[in-house]
């Protein structure tokens, strides 16, 4: 449109409000005599928003081999800004280091920027992501101000206590759909980063740092995530896995779409750049006769070409063959030096396709939506190890289905005992939805896994015990308000406090009318098997925090304690 096309206009005063609306909040907090947290706004409190670095000149930095695609003239789109990078969004779970930083993971880009990028790394035009409103959201927002698409999916490390630190991405850590980061340093060993990519076919992805950890506090520890390697993780059936590394000389030998909920895989489309689906296993065998290795797949010199995997890094993987696994959310380190993974859900969708399901399956070997937590230990609990050891530690699904209670496990917090904590995230219009006696619908047809899960009632916080009489159990310590999400779990050093973040309270009816509430019935089964219908009041919409009637439900920040200020566990 022309500059002065009051449209234009609009578009363009809508977009910045939307990207100044996401982002990082950076806040400081102190525990009053009373126990209770409060913010002491200080001058190291700040906002990174989606268009840091657009007017301000705050932007984010960049390291790694993913600035020489930044820093070139190539086949795509480029903003000109070299190693630049203006904003971030579409954040989600992060982790803290023992250096005292924060990494913050950029998620769901592909709403905002085109996600493809061609062999050699560069962006596709932002004209290929339009500007959109709908019932539900605003998205295309990188469009109107023409952000680069291949500067946005990393992890971003902020140092909370600088005020002049606008975020730095990491680009060893890979580009893809990143949701949380296990942080393991060890003094003497090399730096290990764990992350997952939150798509139905997401990869677990490692990074080894090429220089080994001195001091685990050290803040020159950042440095060591501008050079190494990241891997992408291969699981066996029989609970043994591999780490597959990301660069140029690695084999093509991507997993038969056979073997997928779903039955397809996503593999990079050479040479118009991005990517194309396979439906055929004969198709996967034909391209792994085209393309031998990674070096056949990206373009430009050697670092170059390393880059291009990084920003690539979910089709790479796939073509390298890693496996293709359910929805990863969380990954964090336990104190003995195992990883700890959920897997929200097994099920499988049209456009990103589904997990192996020789190892992501239910009873029946079919898709199963309820997801895991897994627990990995690397071959001599090195951090640098290139094989590991997994077995689920935690199933979801009912009780009488050898679930655990709970479905879709999301964020985790692991506590000193090395107990783990869980919420779990369930779409908010699956929330408490009634299930009729039979379980079938109204046209006597089976009612879907997904559909079952408003038997599990609101988002909550679990407890899982590690060891003991009860370890691999799960403990019901606290439900959400009305259709909220429940996030971010993070316990203070001395483990008196849980912090937990409320999303979207009210997400699909809004604010809880006059104290409205609906009678549902729910079929729901016993230990055994045998089914009862429970009755169910269920509020409809939400007060909170404010409870009060007719109060608009708010986003917060909540602080859990006990009233004698003792550790919670």
């Amino acid at each position: 449109m022309p500059e002065k096309d009051p449209i234009a206009k609009m578009v363009q005063e809508i977009t910045k409000a939307a990207l100044i609306d996401v982002g990082i909040g950076v806040i400081s907090v102190k525990r009053n005599d009373d126990g209770k947290w409060v913010r002491t706004n200080s001058p190291a409190d700040r906002r990174i928003t989606g268009i840091s670095g657009l007017e301000d000149g705050r932007y984010l930095k960049a390291t790694g081999p993913a600035v020489a695609v930044f820093n070139k003239k190539g086949k795509g789109y480029s903003d000109k800004l070299g190693d630049k990078i203006i904003g971030t969004f579409n954040n989600c779970a992060g982790g803290t280091t023992p250096w005292g930083t924060v990494f913050s993971a950029e998620e769901n880009i592909q709403n905002f920027v085109p996600e493809p990028v061609f062999a050699d790394g560069t962006s596709f035009d932002p004209s290929k992501k339009n500007f959109y409103i709908d019932a539900e959201e605003i998205g295309g927002l990188g469009n109107p101000f023409g952000l680069a698409g291949n500067k946005y999916g990393w992890m971003v490390e902020v140092d909370p206590a600088n005020p002049t630190d606008y975020g730095t991405k990491h680009t060893w850590l890979g580009r893809y759909r990143h949701e949380a980061v296990g942080i393991r340093t060890v003094a003497g060993k090399p730096l290990a980063f764990y992350s997952g990519c939150d798509r139905r076919s997401g990869h677990i992805y490692k990074f080894v740092s090429k220089n080994a950890v001195k001091n685990p506090k050290d803040r020159a520890n950042s440095k060591l995530l501008t050079d190494g390697m990241l891997y992408a993780a291969k699981f066996n059936a029989d609970g043994t896995g591999k780490w597959i590394a990301l660069k140029t000389d690695t084999p093509v030998n991507p997993d038969l779409p056979s073997v997928h909920a779903g039955g397809i895989i996503n593999l990079p489309q050479r040479p118009e750049g991005g990517f194309f689906k396979v439906a055929k296993d004969a198709n996967v065998v034909a391209f792994k006769q085209k393309f031998k290795t990674l070096d056949d797949l990206y373009e430009g010199t050697a670092n170059e070409k390393q880059g291009a995997i990084l920003i690539d890094a979910h089709y790479a993987a796939s073509a390298a063959g890693a496996t293709c696994t359910a929805r990863p959310e969380d990954t964090e380190i336990a104190p003995d030096g195992s990883l700890y993974i959920t897997f929200t859900s097994g099920s499988a969708s049209d456009s990103d396709g589904g997990p192996d399901l020789r190892i992501f399956q239910g009873k029946d070997g079919k898709p199963y939506e309820y997801g895991w937590i897994m627990r990995l230990i690397e071959d001599g609990n090195e951090p640098s190890a290139m094989s590991f050891q997994w077995k689920m530690f935690a199933t979801g699904g009912e009780p009488a289905e050898g679930g655990l209670g709970f479905a879709n496990p999301d964020n985790l917090v692991i506590d000193k005992s090395g107990n783990v904590w869980m919420v779990n995230d369930m779409s908010s219009d699956k929330l408490n939805a009634p299930v009729s006696a039979g379980r079938v619908d109204k046209n006597g047809k089976p009612i879907s896994q997904s559909n079952l899960r408003g038997l599990y009632g609101n988002n909550a916080i679990w407890f899982l015990p590690a060891s003991g009489p009860d370890a691999g159990e799960a403990f019901l310590f606290g439900i959400g308000p009305m259709e909220c999400e429940t996030t971010g779990p993070f316990f203070t050093e001395d483990e008196k406090t849980l912090f937990l973040s409320i999303q979207h309270p009210g997400e699909v009816n809004g604010m809880r009318q006059d104290l409205a509430a609906d009678n549902r019935k729910f079929a729901m089964k016993t230990i055994d098997g045998k089914e009862f219908v429970q009755t169910r009041k269920v509020p409809v919409g939400s007060n909170w925090p404010g409870k009060k009637v007719n109060n608009p439900p708010q986003p917060a920040v909540v602080a859990i304690r006990r009233v004698n200020s003792q550790r919670l566990t």
